[in-house]
């Protein structure tokens, strides 16, 4: 999906081509060593496209951003986001399994994600999350290696 999202941006508006692509991949917590593949395997698929491809991670739950927005995410839902404190979004305990859960009957799959993303709106969420504020600077400065930057939970 991101070698189709990429692809459509930078041949959609020729006159107006971004200059730089960032996907932004959810690890789970997972070591971020696993997504070395994936970044070989779209850089492969990618190189007729003569930009920056940055990769960054969460490391823990990029769902707990998308509750930061949370009139944007009640839009989305047609119903209130659930008993989370949406103003410290970056405390939500699991919030991917509070997302599916508020979802009901409908699956959380990468597609919806991408629907809920789309509709958010990124000043909110910086403004509450202080792990997405971090990352929402370092994409804006042009930081070259953003990969460190995006986390989950209260900082030691």
């Amino acid at each position: 999906m991101a070698e189709r999202l990429v692809k459509s941006a930078w041949y959609e508006n020729p006159g107006a081509r971004p200059d730089k692509f960032v996907v932004v991949k959810d690890l789970d917590g997972k070591d971020p060593v696993t997504m070395e593949p994936f970044r070989n395997r779209l850089l492969e698929r990618l190189t007729e496209i003569g930009v920056d491809v940055l990769f960054a991670y969460a490391q823990q739950h990029l769902e707990a951003w998308y509750f930061a927005d949370a009139a944007q995410l009640r839009a989305y839902l047609g119903r209130a986001p659930g008993s989370v404190d949406t103003s410290r979004p970056d405390e939500i305990e699991n919030p991917k399994l509070h997302l599916k859960h508020v979802l009901g009957d409908r699956p959380y799959t990468a597609r919806v994600s991408a629907e809920i993303a789309e509709m958010l709106d990124a000043d909110t969420i910086a403004g509450r999350s202080p792990s997405f504020g971090n990352f929402l600077a370092a994409m804006t400065n042009g930081r070259s290696d953003p990969e460190r930057v995006s986390g989950h939970g209260p900082r030691p």
